[in-house]
């Protein structure tokens, strides 16, 4: 089943939102075994997205789209499928009950607004959408799907994964598709590439292998596709212990839906430690990556974001001849930060930043992305020195990444 996704919107085309619909909708496809074919975006223009509708059913087999199915005048794309099927409106009573019924919940009155998203075009099947106002739309026409749905991506999501999802498996019957993942840290993708490279080389071609980048991470996804659902899920099992046994142990952080924050959450739990940051470049994104996992206060019990010298000499004990003698971006900085933070929050292990994020704010001798880390323990520092460019936010989201690293490989060496 080929797929081109559709997303409406001017905002979209400027830049002004970010399109994550199209990329959500491309991670569900993938679990039922669709193939994305191809990717549009068109603002809020009748005739281009006309012109769109039209290029994508020559080339997929269903186009999905999201946006343009608000309340207000820009949102037209229920007026643009109309005008694509050369069909009129039905005014569809079930919304308008549904609609009804939540504005009593909220006590707000029924506008005009509200009531023309009741209209639907003569053909269209309507998806109720259990999160919005907007129903989504299910269009048949010559062996081609079309669905519309709400720009917004709780309720994209909903439409996707309890409508849109069934509908097109029971439609194409796609062939039983499998995969996993491995996440990796430590080398670059042109590196784990070169580990792997005999390996990709002999897969046949109902198997898969998708790299997926991301900062300091790189992790492998594995596909199988076949008519014998047996075959595969034993092929995607031997296929993925045979990639996983190609690369060097350390490299290998989980599974799945396994982060680099989950992984180290996990050995923290499991061994009994507790965890603490000293923050100075990262300014507590090291601490808000940690707790973005559920039940890290198991574990994590705080962070001192020690921007400024005075709070790294008076929080956490960093002498003030280590700082006149190496300054606040040294390898002797960081290694009293995190016995600081040691001895200040009670943990066993604590990790600490330190560097200059930049644009501004080098020296010859330090230059902007100068970035030193440490992470230890009461009777073991290991430290390490990065050197960054000069985007500032990538240079924070890095640091981190390399702290959380260096502490799942001090974690591993113990």
């Amino acid at each position: 089943m080929k797929i081109h996704i559709l997303t409406i919107g001017d905002e979209l085309l400027i830049g002004q939102v970010i399109d994550t619909n199209s990329a959500r909708m491309a991670q569900f496809l993938l679990e039922i075994g669709a193939q994305v074919t191809g990717k549009t975006t068109v603002g809020d223009n009748l005739d281009d997205m006309l012109d769109a509708l039209d290029s994508a059913t020559r080339k997929a087999d269903a186009v999905l789209i999201t946006g343009g199915l608000g309340p207000t005048k820009d949102d037209i794309t229920k007026k643009a499928l109309a005008k694509f099927y050369g069909t009129g409106f039905v005014f569809h009573q079930d919304t308008l009950e549904r609609l009804n019924r939540i504005l009593e919940k909220l006590n707000r009155p029924m506008t005009d607004a509200l009531r023309d998203q009741c209209f639907v075009p003569l053909n269209a099947t309507v998806l109720t959408n259990k999160m919005g106002s907007a129903p989504g739309m299910w269009f048949e026409e010559n062996g081609k799907v079309v669905v519309s749905m709400p720009g917004v991506p709780f309720e994209m999501e909903y439409l996707m994964q309890y409508e849109v999802l069934p509908r097109l498996q029971r439609r194409f019957n796609n062939l039983p598709t499998a995969h996993r993942t491995l996440l990796t840290a430590g080398e670059g993708e042109s590196m784990i590439a070169e580990y792997l490279k005999d390996f990709e080389d002999s897969l046949p071609g109902y198997v898969k292998l998708a790299y997926l980048p991301a900062i300091g991470r790189v992790r492998l996804r594995l596909t199988v596709s076949d008519a014998d659902e047996g075959f595969v899920k034993k092929t995607l099992e031997e296929k993925f212990r045979e990639m996983e046994g190609l690369l060097p142990p350390e490299l290998i952080v989980g599974y799945d839906e396994d982060t680099l924050e989950s992984a180290i959450g996990e050995t923290l739990r499991k061994h009994g430690l507790t965890l603490s940051t000293a923050e100075s470049c990262t300014g507590g994104y090291l601490a808000h990556l940690i707790t973005s996992v559920s039940g890290s206060s198991d574990y994590f019990l705080g962070s001192i974001v020690s921007y400024a010298n005075e709070v790294k000499m008076k929080q956490l004990g960093v002498g003030e001849d280590t700082l006149k003698n190496h300054g606040a971006v040294s390898e002797e900085t960081v290694r009293e930060m995190v016995a600081g933070a040691i001895r200040l929050l009670k943990t066993d292990i604590a990790i600490a930043t330190s560097g200059i994020a930049g644009p501004t704010g080098g020296t010859p001798e330090k230059p902007v992305g100068t970035i030193w880390l440490a992470v230890g323990n009461k009777d073991r520092i290991e430290t390490k020195k990065l050197q960054l460019g000069k985007d500032r936010l990538r240079n924070i989201q890095y640091t981190a990444i390399q702290g959380l690293n260096l502490l799942r490989l001090f974690l591993r060496a113990d």
